[in-house]
């Protein structure tokens, strides 16, 4: 068989297989690091601004201070959602039923929004216009969701604010009011620490829409489709209601027996990459504890239960908590309700998306894997519709 047609056997789910090459960051599992470009990933989220970590990503370096200025300028007009998309999304929120917030109305909006600015196949265009398309997506997407919130309860859309940054224009335009500085900065911290974790679910479908030349709204809808399941941005309200399920820390052990002993999943601990603590998740326990509350206490304490039950049930298996488990605690204690926390992560992790996808157009190779077929015996001949007797 030519090496053309030769197949070449892979774990399932692409585990630890290299598909391109990155200039963008990587997670080291082994050593519980991740880095955007050439920085620790959270210490950019201990340091840095969100428009600065954008900047990082689109450009490749760190903003000066014009630059950054400049950056802010030009992204904060971008941020308004068109208007023609603004008519509808009073039906978009409706259609939503019980699920305000939900990333089924964003992806329509989203949609939308690409249509009403005339975004076109990136194949099409120049590098300048693929990273104007690339800052409107990115801009929007926030605007978009705190609307779809806000219809859902039934209140006005907020606009959004030219003088205000990324994270306080998200709390902003959700609340109606500016929020107190510990948990705009709180929020800035844990947006910064999700704008992007290598190749995970979302990425690599963005990636994968992008190989194709589709234009990049395409790309970051497709992504959002990925990022709705449970198993990736979904977790940590799951999180959250394991943590409600579980309610008293000397009911933690019970419960984590129930759950293994059900062969169910244990929503806040363990991770496909990390061997060790999700340094996320440690970043973000850090500003629940600063944030301080009785939520808080009883999240740490009950922590530290499952950890202990889990390491006496499964000796010698390291699992860790991963940044669903605190990311939850933190939004909510910052007044980010569980409906919103999907969303929310949408909302940095769409920074990451769009940095992907223009790196993939400046080197594209479309990305076409095959599938082995393990089905009957073909060819077959084709029964007669009288002869057929069913599966």
């Amino acid at each position: 068989m030519p090496d053309a047609y030769r197949l070449i056997d892979v774990p399932a789910g692409l585990r630890n297989v290299a598909v391109t090459d990155t200039e963008i960051g990587d997670v080291r599992g082994l050593e519980g690091f991740y880095h955007y470009r050439q920085y620790s990933a959270v210490d950019l989220a201990r340091e840095c601004r969100f428009e600065e970590i954008w900047f990082l990503l689109f450009e490749g370096h760190l903003p000066t201070p014009a630059e950054l200025s400049a950056f802010s300028a030009e992204i904060a007009p971008l941020r308004r959602i068109p208007p023609e998309v603004e008519v509808v999304l009073p039906a978009l929120s409706e259609a939503g039923g019980e699920s305000p917030g939900a990333l089924d109305g964003l992806r329509t909006a989203l949609s939308l929004s690409a249509a009403a600015r005339g975004l076109r196949p990136w194949l099409d265009l120049d590098p300048p216009a693929r990273r104007g398309d690339a800052l409107f997506l990115c801009a929007v997407v926030p605007t978009l969701i705190t609307a779809l919130y806000r219809l859902g309860r039934n209140e006005e859309i907020v606009s959004p604010r030219d003088d205000l940054g990324y994270a306080a224009n998200y709390l902003y335009m959700m609340r109606g009011e500016m929020a107190p500085e510990d948990e705009t900065a709180a929020i800035e911290r844990y947006l910064i620490s999700t704008i992007d974790h290598g190749f995970n679910a979302s990425t690599f479908t963005a990636r994968v829409v992008a190989g194709t030349g589709a234009d990049l709204g395409a790309c970051v809808v497709a992504a959002l489709g990925a990022l709705s399941g449970p198993l990736h941005g979904g977790a940590p309200s799951r999180a959250l209601d394991a943590l409600e399920a579980i309610g008293e820390p000397r009911n933690a052990a019970v419960w984590v027996e129930r759950q293994l002993a059900a062969g169910e999943k244990l929503m806040g601990f363990g991770h496909a990459v990390y061997r060790t603590e999700d340094p996320r998740s440690a970043m973000l326990k850090e500003i629940a504890q600063a944030l301080g509350g009785h939520r808080v206490a009883t999240a740490i304490a009950v922590e530290r239960e499952i950890l202990t039950t889990i390491k006496r049930l499964k000796s010698g298996t390291e699992i860790h908590t991963n940044v669903e488990y605190y990311a939850g605690i933190v939004m909510e204690r910052c007044g980010v309700p569980p409906e919103m926390f999907t969303p929310t992560f949408a909302a940095s992790r769409v920074i990451g998306w769009c940095a992907n996808v223009l790196e993939q157009a400046a080197a594209n190779k479309i990305i076409r894997p095959a599938a082995r077929y393990v089905g009957p015996e073909p060819p077959q001949p084709v029964p007669p519709l009288d002869a057929r007797t069913g599966s």
